[in-house]
């Protein structure tokens, strides 16, 4: 992609002013309050915005743009729209809890709940999924998204942007900045990173639908179009409803691996509620409010702003893929691992193709019949054989699109150029790498230092000293993702998005049901809580073994429903003589919001409406 002069001043302006604003509001932090949680001062306005741009990165604008680009489509906005219903609960039954606890972390509330032990294990199975997972997959997905506008740009002394040097890049850059400013930095510079995400994004959705209006009908990339439905003077609009009649629905068979039907009744609902009511680096903005209401206000306006991210992220990844599946496909086949993938599957074909007593067959999408036509019809005449014989059929599968490139080629295939559109998206996006990225360290680093460093290595730290542990656990976290993060590009995670929610599902499915179950158990011992948590993993493993070919959500809401049922019966067996009391924090004003509430409903009502649009 070509990025002229006003493009790089443009980019280079808008990274300089994201943060040099965040550095400015956050020069005076002193405290472990000022530093991790913004001297609990953050406006209703600053919480939504905040809690958008930690949320979408290009997590989103890769991996989810992937998926619908792939055999998804619109379902997979059912991540966004469930996300509003879920943070309006948020707001009014999860919130009041945590403010008026006056907690730090999310580990911290279930230590008053239940006990020490309950605090330790939820702070070191998030540690472990914060590091290991949405660290190193948020700096991988940024990374990606760099080398593909980047890929030819060479720069002096022969080095070249890859998945490599850009996941170093993101990754020094992210750890600088929220090092020296903390969560305040982070909503400051989130306060301009969302409003860019938002305009950006619905300035490629509106390129890309009149990109699709122009284009010949023989050219793109359709589904199940009937002669004369439309034609290469069609609109946009009409263009994309024809192409993608297949895509545009939120219900999947129930045998689909990402999001079966049955998902959307429990399933997704686990998630949802975990990301956004008890992930700490969505929480921490609002456990920063200066009130109940202030907080209540922010997360309601972030609801209704969710119910426009779908429009932006995932219509675009459905153009992309009808306008350039030939690009995907040539993305693939330089994609080293998908390569090696593809390659092992084949030399497994080369075993069995002349056994008469093989079972398995060897499906494919069409960029692989594009790149390989004769080894195709070569594996559709022994997938028929095979398949005429009857019984149960273990599959393979080639894969022949680089969904994952979606986005990124939008972006530097359609943009004009000259006019310093493309440096402004590439600040947005690239720089929501960093706002999120800056996010998690800055919360993981709060959970290592508020939960485990204060309480077990150093009791009596001074507040300097604490928030000098943050940042030093802010490097050390950030080293591990960039080391993790090009070992992401490997076929075999099914896509960014769904590494993410997959690796969830060993903590989220526990932690949910430990909170729900000591909120509505007030006699819940503590040891339950305890309990709940450790057994999660184990059962969410054997599931996972035991039935390979169960959907995640399906393996969360069956680990949700175990966990429940556990905690119950050591309830009834050791229930607690009084109920828990929690904290109190009387320097908070804790009144709810009344104008909260109304447009809360309003936001529930518009998303079921969506629903029954696009059921």
């Amino acid at each position: 992609m070509v990025l002229s002069t006003i493009d790089l001043l443009v980019f280079f302006g808008f990274m300089v002013a994201v943060v040099a604003v965040g550095m400015l509001k956050s020069r005076k932090e002193a405290t472990s309050e000022d530093y991790f949680l913004a001297g609990r001062g953050l406006s209703w306005w600053l919480i939504g915005f905040s809690l958008i741009a930690a949320n979408i990165s290009t997590e989103q604008f890769v991996g989810m743009s992937g998926q619908a680009a792939g055999s998804l489509g619109l379902a997979i906005a059912s991540y966004e729209w469930m996300a509003a219903i879920t943070l309006v609960v948020v707001a009014f039954f999860f919130l009041p809890k945590f403010l008026s606890s006056g907690i730090y972390t999310i580990p911290e509330f279930f230590k008053y709940r239940y006990n020490e032990g309950a605090r330790v294990i939820m702070a070191t199975f998030t540690m472990i999924i914060y590091v290991f997972v949405t660290i190193a997959a948020v700096i991988y997905s940024g990374a990606v998204v760099a080398e593909t506008l980047f890929k030819d740009v060479v720069i002096g002394g022969g080095f070249q942007i890859n998945i490599v040097t850009a996941s170093w890049i993101i990754g020094i850059i992210a750890a600088v900045y929220v090092a020296f400013g903390g969560l305040k930095a982070c909503a400051w510079a989130d306060l301009l990173q969302g409003s860019a995400l938002i305009a950006g994004g619905a300035i490629v959705v509106l390129i890309a639908l009149n990109k699709l209006g122009m284009a010949s009908v023989d050219s793109l990339a359709a589904g199940g179009v009937v002669a004369g439905e439309i034609t290469d003077a069609s609109g946009g609009i009409a263009k994309f409803v024809a192409l993608n009649k297949d895509k545009l629905h939120m219900v999947l068979p129930r045998s689909n691996q990402a999001i079966p039907w049955t998902a959307l009744v429990i399933g997704l609902w686990i998630p949802n509620f975990y990301y956004w009511g008890l992930n700490q680096y969505i929480t921490q903005r609002t456990l920063g409010a200066k009130s109940l209401g202030e907080g209540q206000k922010g997360i309601v306006f972030a609801a209704a702003l969710k119910l426009i991210i779908p429009f932006i992220i995932v219509i675009p990844g459905i153009i992309a893929f009808n306008l350039f599946s030939n690009d995907m496909a040539d993305e693939a086949m330089n994609d080293a691992q998908i390569v090696a993938a593809n390659d092992k599957v084949i030399a497994e074909y080369e075993v069995v193709k002349d056994d008469l007593q093989s079972n398995t067959v060897f499906d494919f999408d069409d960029g692989w019949v594009y790149n390989n036509p004769e080894k195709a019809a070569e594996l559709k005449i022994y997938n028929a054989s095979v398949s005429a014989k009857g019984g149960d059929l273990e599959r393979k599968f080639l894969l022949g699109y680089k969904y994952d490139s979606a986005f990124g080629l939008l972006i530097s295939k359609i943009i004009p150029e000259g006019i310093g559109l493309r440096g402004f998206m590439l600040a947005a996006i690239l720089g929501a790498v960093v706002s999120s990225l800056a996010s998690m360290l800055n919360s993981a680093s709060t959970i290592f230092t508020m939960d485990l460093y204060k309480n077990y290595i150093n009791r009596n730290s001074s507040q300097k000293g604490l928030v000098t542990v943050g940042r030093i656990c802010v490097g050390v976290f950030v080293v591990i993702g960039c080391v993790i993060s090009p070992l992401l590009a490997n076929p075999k995670f099914g896509g960014i998005f769904t590494y993410i929610q997959e690796f969830q599902g060993y903590i989220s499915p526990g932690i949910l049901a430990v909170f729900v179950f000591g909120l509505l158990v007030k006699k819940a011992p503590g040891f339950a809580g305890v309990v709940g948590l450790l057994i999660n993993p184990v059962l969410y493993f054997i599931v996972a073994k035991a039935i390979p070919s169960m959907a995640f959500l399906d393996r969360m809401a069956l680990s949700f429903a175990c966990v429940l049922i556990v905690m119950a019966i050591l309830t009834v067996i050791w229930p607690l003589k009084e109920a828990k009391v929690l904290p109190h924090n009387a320097d908070l004003d804790l009144k709810s919001s009344g104008a909260a509430k109304f447009f809360g409903i309003i936001v529930v009502a518009i998303t079921i409406v969506l629903y029954v649009i696009f059921w």
